[in-house]
């Protein structure tokens, strides 16, 4: 058995003592122990650094605010860039973006380290446009454009027209077209994966790929006629030789 030792105690605020109770030092020590691991679990828990990839990712598992708000500085733009391409105005962007990073901070833990984040990251934004997609899916009416005559233009055309100019246009696009064209032509899907991801039949993703595609070529002719006109006659003199 340790020493034991008396240690008056005082309330903070009534104004009276009670009797003195024996305290070891066997467990003072145990207190003491106990506080200083509390510390250490407090300060390594506020302590990381934004150069350190990893300890950035470990303080926010452990729900640090600021390591939240430096993971979210740091692929904020890449994220957008995501949701831009799946939504037709800035309100649809934002609240893709929320709910993705919602996501992010909920499965934190279960990032594979091996894996790259941005690659990890860029499946969270792809298949929260997909859920936004599938909860405010409608009906649409669609103009008939299957049997009107198109010449698509070339990657020479599309070159010549700005990534921000393009990203307009296809935000333009019906939410049937544009997640199809998206997942298709930006994302490397194919046809029976983007039917399985959006539960709709591998015809009608090929349909909705076709129909956006013509969609694209009537804006490049209206926006970009010059461009189209120069494709025009470059394709009739091929086909004339």
């Amino acid at each position: 058995m340790g020493q034991e030792i008396c240690i008056p105690f005082h309330h903070p605020q009534k104004n009276y003592s009670l009797s003195p109770h024996p305290f070891h030092f066997s467990s003072v020590i145990k207190i003491e122990l106990t506080n200083l691991t509390l510390r250490v679990l407090f300060h390594n828990k506020d302590k990381f650094d934004e150069n350190d990839f990893d300890s950035v990712i470990t303080a926010c598992i452990a729900k640090n605010k600021r390591a939240e708000r430096v993971l979210l500085k740091q692929f904020f733009g890449f994220a957008k860039s995501i949701c831009q391409r799946y939504a037709a105005n800035h309100e649809e962007v934002e609240e893709m973006m929320n709910d993705g990073f919602l996501k992010m901070f909920t499965n934190l833990e279960r990032y594979d380290d091996t894996y790259p984040f941005k690659a990890w990251l860029r499946t969270i934004m792809v298949n929260t446009a997909i859920d936004y997609y599938r909860k405010n899916r409608k009906y649409h009416l669609e103009t008939d454009i299957e049997n009107m005559d198109f010449v698509l233009p070339d990657e020479d055309v599309i070159s010549k027209i700005s990534a921000k100019e393009i990203l307009k246009m296809v935000q333009s696009l019906s939410p049937s077209y544009r997640i199809v064209f998206t997942l298709y032509v930006i994302e490397g899907y194919n046809h029976r994966e983007i039917a399985d991801l959006l539960g709709i039949k591998e015809g009608t993703s090929k349909s909705n790929l076709q129909d956006a595609r013509k969609k694209l070529q009537l804006m490049i002719k209206d926006n970009y006629p010059h461009l189209y006109l120069a494709y025009s006659l470059k394709t009739s003199k091929i086909n004339e030789n």
